[in-house]
């Protein structure tokens, strides 16, 4: 049975540098993603999200491997896309008007009925809250600037601001939204060795 981790021949995506700020353009790929709104620390909508997208997740990675030929791979990590109504929210943390979306990669040989078997897995055996909130796509950012954060999610400020002021003084603006890929587990890890991926899509 082969085995792959999509973090390691992704490592341009899935592993940057922690010491400087890199331009990469970032491929259209597939994503089970949840649409919410709310503080992502009291939200129960945000934990909700988490479990049903993790739950579709690991479905889909046992049926992969229990097919013929199978391939055994690791469920890629949690990632968000985080913006607000009134981006002045985010600069005073009004942290209740943020809007997220949730999302987890799925490899190349996951489908849309691949999908919906596993939804239905998932339906019969658990049949979590916010399962129902789930869709697959594509989502392509392209051209982005970003950088391996290590820290707590509540002191990303001084690296966010510095991120934008690297892709200005590399002739670019900001657009779309700002996305995180979140590579440690919270519940598991101290908040000051926490790792997440901090990524800003840019044109010139």
């Amino acid at each position: 049975m082969t085995k792959v981790d999509y973090k390691k021949t992704l490592k341009h995506l899935y592993a940057p540098s922690k010491k400087s700020f890199a331009m990469l353009e970032v491929p259209k790929m597939n994503f089970l993603m949840i649409d919410g709104k709310g503080n992502p620390n009291t939200a129960s909508a945000f934990m909700e999200a988490i479990e049903a997208l993790y739950s579709v997740s690991y479905t889909l990675k046992f049926m992969i491997k229990r097919a013929a030929g199978g391939i055994d791979y690791a469920v890629m990590p949690l990632e968000g896309l985080w913006w607000a109504e009134d981006m002045q929210a985010f600069i005073n943390r009004n942290e209740d008007d943020w809007l997220w979306t949730l999302m987890i990669m799925q490899p190349e040989m996951i489908s849309y009925d691949l999908v919906q078997q596993a939804f239905n897995t998932v339906q019969a055996k658990k049949n979590p809250p916010a399962l129902a909130k789930i869709r697959f796509e594509a989502f392509k950012e392209g051209p982005c600037a970003q950088i391996l954060y290590i820290g707590s999610y509540a002191d990303e400020g001084p690296t966010i601001q510095a991120m934008h002021e690297y892709i200005e003084e590399n002739g670019c603006e900001r657009t779309g939204k700002h996305h995180e890929i979140y590579l440690s587990d919270p519940r598991r890890t101290a908040p000051e060795k926490l790792k997440t991926i901090l990524r800003q899509p840019v044109r010139r």
